[in-house]
């Protein structure tokens, strides 16, 4: 009672405060007026620095931030600053095909008129219909005052741009490929672009492209790729189709006068079985592409059926990670423990009813990079599983391996099984569970992918 007593009589006897007083108190480090008992009704937004309300600007989406820059004339012009149109995803959408919205359009001619010149990292996200896909060509064949660095075509389902005219695409495309000068990242995977398309793009940003990405693209010859790796000496990563790939083309980016390759992704896919022959690269060619380039990554993508795998690991292959996304036989992964001594990591999406243990411990043991693992639909004994464990021990970091594959045996339970893999890798690890209502389809085949670091 006597606290509360001398607290209000410090209230009483307190001089009540001048509206000049109050108002110094209101004044804060940026200029703005708060107020110390209610920083957020008396905040004069007006009044921020342009530095201010532009980090505001580049924390807000892009709708909140239109929006925003019709507060007042001063927000407006800070809603304009080049630093704020650097980066831009424009998202193209039918109400028909997508749920998403896309980008308003009096936004995009806003862009196009007065920031085509700011945009350096450019994205098109774009669903399935050809509308969306020909809107996105529209617009790169108005970007003719531009700078920009980085251009991704980005389709969320398929066909997308593949529906759209070679030669609309290309006549888009080639704009950008004129009035850039300085491209050094292209992502144009599932687009009919051609060659004649790469010969524009060579010839104006052979100094400057380090990463190129056209899996999928049926209109481009080897050529083609051969075109740019003669010329874009500072090719850093490039993914392809495996039909694109050449002994020319890995010993063009093994010459001399060429940077060293860090990324090469190739993807291996077969729609129809039977109709396509695979060829076969030269080991000369592989070691001549990894003498120059011992660094590399070199990651395989394979889409085929179990009796389309007859030109692959019959030599020594440098390659880092592999990834099979449809069923691949015991016979096929003996030759990868043979012949793969660079391997990283293994992703086995499906193999049948016969046990992997002796494939997989040959694996563990002449693949001493070998880091993560990841098993779907495949049979490995317990014992098996764990004398691969052992022989691979603490360096293998990534290992998602579901339950369903393990086979117990006499001597090992799955409960003792996690008690010896945990004691080999130095941490503790189970198995995967896979629900009940979830069958083993690209759901898993993703967490795979994502547990074993190698989805992109």
């Amino acid at each position: 009672m006597m606290k509360r007593a001398r607290q209000d009589a410090m209230v009483e006897n307190a001089a009540p405060q001048t509206s000049q007083e109050n108002k110094k108190q209101k004044t804060c480090f940026y200029g703005s007026a708060f107020s110390e008992s209610d920083p957020h009704g008396s905040i004069d937004w007006g009044s921020l620095p342009h530095h201010v309300i532009l980090r505001i600007f580049q924390c807000l989406p892009l709708v909140d931030r239109a929006r925003a820059s019709s507060v007042c004339r001063r927000w407006n012009e800070v809603f304009h600053i080049p630093d704020l149109w650097r980066r831009f995803e424009f998202e193209l959408n039918q109400p028909a095909t997508s749920y998403l919205k896309s980008t308003h359009p009096d936004l995009i001619q806003q862009i196009i008129k007065r920031h085509a010149d700011h945009l350096q990292y450019v994205s098109f996200k774009v669903d399935s219909s050809t509308e969306s896909a020909e809107a996105a060509c529209n617009i790169l064949s108005q970007l003719v005052n531009c700078s920009i660095k980085t251009l991704g075509l980005i389709s969320t389902a398929k066909p997308s741009f593949m529906n759209v005219s070679k030669a609309h695409f290309a006549s888009a495309l080639t704009v950008v490929f004129v009035n850039s000068k300085s491209l050094s990242s292209i992502k144009i995977d599932d687009t009919p672009v051609d060659d004649p398309s790469l010969k524009v793009l060579v010839a104006n940003n052979s100094d400057t492209l380090k990463l190129l990405k056209m899996s999928s693209c049926p209109h481009v010859s080897p050529a083609g790729v051969l075109c740019v790796a003669d010329q874009c000496h500072g090719l850093k990563e490039l993914a392809l189709n495996y039909y694109i790939l050449s002994d020319e083309l890995l010993l063009a980016l093994s010459s001399e006068k060429h940077v060293d390759l860090e990324h090469l992704r190739i993807d291996v896919v077969s729609e129809n079985p039977g109709q396509v022959e695979f060829h076969t690269i030269k080991k000369q060619s592989w070691d001549a592409f990894v003498k120059h380039s011992p660094k590399v990554n070199i990651v395989m993508y394979f889409f085929l059926y179990e009796d389309e795998f007859d030109a692959f690991f019959r030599e020594e292959t440098p390659v880092t990670h592999l990834y099979f996304g449809r069923a691949v036989s015991k016979a096929m992964l003996g030759r990868i423990g043979l012949n793969c001594p660079r391997l990283i990591e293994l992703v086995v999406c499906a193999n049948g009813l016969q046990p992997l243990d002796d494939e997989l411990i040959q694996i563990a043991q002449r693949c001493k990079n070998l880091t993560a693992m990841g098993l779907g639909e495949c049979e490995v004994t317990c014992r098996g599983f764990i004398e691969f464990v052992k022989v691979c021990g603490g360096r293998l970091t990534q290992l998602s391996i579901m339950e369903e594959v393990l086979i117990p045996d006499n001597d090992y339970s799955l409960d003792r099984l996690h008690l010896e893999v945990s004691k080999h890798l130095g941490r503790m690890w189970f198995p995967d569970m896979m629900p009940t209502w979830m069958q083993f389809d690209a759901k898993v085949t993703k967490t795979l992918q994502v547990k074993c670091g190698i989805y992109t």
